[in-house]
Formats: structure tokens, C-alpha cells, sequence
């Protein structure tokens, strides 16, 4: 593992690393954030995932996070959003392939080889967090976008491993979306049922605990229609009596503007529940 970049940022450390990891085979890069109470205690960490087209840098750069976790005394990790390198596959357009990973496991040629997002972000990312950093096992998950569909499928797949999840304007349904029935095709093939193991409304239904879920979605967000739907999860928790609360943010689009205008509330909730 390798520091590729150190900034002082609200009273601690912006960094970024590399390494090499034996999930995905390959080279990755993710930033951690140290709060200043990192210099003398070990803190929880709240695990961002960032949407289509972004790296590492979009969150520690746009979303002003950095003061509120030192704050909360909060560790914020957020992974790039797939695999990289040459030997890497790869697919013309923004949302398949690179910058496009979707936080799952996929299954087929010649996604299967490295695409194993899920994997990454659930196990072996914590797993070096946990042993190379000041950070217990006190976990929180959140994203946006494709992220905030990884942050909920993440949550919903690994219960017991999270003690807090939220999202900003997630696609809760990929299976009924453009992006997500896209994705879906061609790294998991045709199958229904394949598809549904990564949907956050189908695994709703079957949840083996009930961490409430925060999602936050502008109103006037671009793809709200086309792409998000979030009353789909509305209805879905409502059916299973799972805890949610969609808040509806009047005038917000998909930026990180929107991001930036609530995340400081998302990490208090994360905190609250972390801090434990």
C-alpha cells in the first residue's frame, strides 16, 4: 500500500492510497479521511461510494465532507467506483464498464475476471482499513447515485456488517432503469432472478434485519423520473414494514451542490449510530 497524496484538511489528513487488490486484480486507489481524534483513539468509518463516471476524487473534492467527520470523529474511505488498468475490460459510453461498476459481483465474460465491486467494498477494503489505520469495526455505508444503489445493496446483502447506510438520490431499483438494466445485461446476463439479488427493492422484501434507511432526492433532480424512482423503495419498505425515511429536498438536482447542501446531516446520522 502506497500514500500518493497528504492534505491537511480540517484539523487532519486528506490522504489517498494505492494498492494492490487480489479481489479485483488490479491496481486501486481510495482516499481516507484521519479526523483529528485519529491521532490518539481508534474511530468508526462511514464507506462512501461514488457514482457513474467518478473516482475517488469527486467526494473528498465536491462534497465538503472533511469538517463534519472531523466534527463527529468520524474515518471516511471512499473507493474508486471499479476496476482499473489495461487488461481491465472496458465498454464505449459513461455507464458501463470503467467508472461504472455498479457495486456487484459480476458473472459474466468479460466483466467476471475483475468486476467484483461488491466483494471489494464489503470485505477486503475493510479488511485493510481495519489493519492499517486507526479505525475499528464500527462501520457506516453511504453513496450517491449508482453509489447510493451500492450503499443500499451492500447494506441489505450484509447484515450484522453495517450499523448505519444512507444514500443521496440512489437508483433503488436497477432492474426497472435504463442504467441499471444496461448494467445488469451484461454483467449478469438475462436472468431475472440474477438480477434481483442486487436490487435494493427486491432485497427489501427479504432483509435479515431492519436498518433504517436515509435517502435524501431532489426534487429537481434530472433523472428523477428516468433513473431513480425512489418511490419504488417507498412502496417496497412500506409492503415489508422496513424502516425508511425518503426525504423529498424541493428545488436539488443529482450535483454535488445537492450533496454538499445535506451530507453534513448524513454524517450526524451516521455518527449517531456508530459512536454506539
Amino acid at each position: 500500500m502506497e500514500r500518493i497524496e497528504h492534505r491537511a484538511c480540517a484539523g487532519g489528513w486528506q490522504d489517498v492510497y494505492r494498492h494492490h487488490s487480489t479481489t479485483l486484480g488490479c491496481d486501486m486507489q481510495f482516499a481516507v479521511y484521519l479526523p483529528p481524534q485519529a491521532e490518539t483513539q481508534k474511530l468508526p468509518v462511514l464507506y462512501w461510494l461514488s457514482g457513474l463516471t467518478c473516482t475517488e476524487q469527486n467526494f473528498i473534492t465536491k462534497a465538503g465532507a472533511q469538517r463534519y467527520a472531523a466534527e463527529h470523529g468520524v474515518i471516511i474511505v471512499a473507493p474508486d467506483t471499479s476496476p482499473r488498468g489495461d487488461d481491465v475490460a472496458d465498454a464505449e459510453g459513461y455507464d458501463l464498464g470503467k467508472g461504472a461498476g455498479f457495486y456487484l459481483n459480476a458473472s459474466r465474460a468479460p466483466w467476471a475476471k475483475h468486476y467484483r465491486m461488491h466483494d471489494y467494498v464489503a470485505h477486503e477494503l475493510p479488511a485493510l482499513i481495519e489493519a492499517g489505520f486507526p479505525a475499528t469495526d464500527a462501520r457506516g455505508i453511504s453513496g450517491h447515485s449508482m453509489g447510493g444503489h451500492g450503499a443500499l445493496v451492500i447494506a441489505l446483502r450484509n447484515p450484522g456488517r453495517y450499523r448505519s447506510v444512507s444514500a443521496f438520490s440512489p437508483i433503488v431499483a436497477p432492474s426497472h432503469v435504463p442504467w441499471g438494466q444496461k448494467a445488469f445485461a451484461a454483467y449478469l446476463g438475462d436472468n431475472p432472478a440474477d438480477w434481483a439479488q442486487w436490487d435494493a427493492c427486491e432485497l427489501v422484501a427479504h432483509a435479515g434485519e431492519r436498518l433504517p434507511l436515509l435517502v435524501d432526492q431532489g426534487e429537481g433532480d434530472e433523472f428523477l423520473h428516468s433513473q431513480l424512482q425512489p418511490q419504488r423503495l417507498q412502496q417496497a419498505c412500506d409492503a415489508a414494514g422496513h424502516p425508511l425515511s425518503l426525504r423529498l429536498q424541493p428545488g436539488y438536482d443529482h450535483s454535488y451542490y445537492f450533496i454538499a447542501s445535506f451530507i453534513g446531516e448524513h454524517i450526524a446520522h451516521h455518527a449517531r449510530a456508530l459512536h454506539v
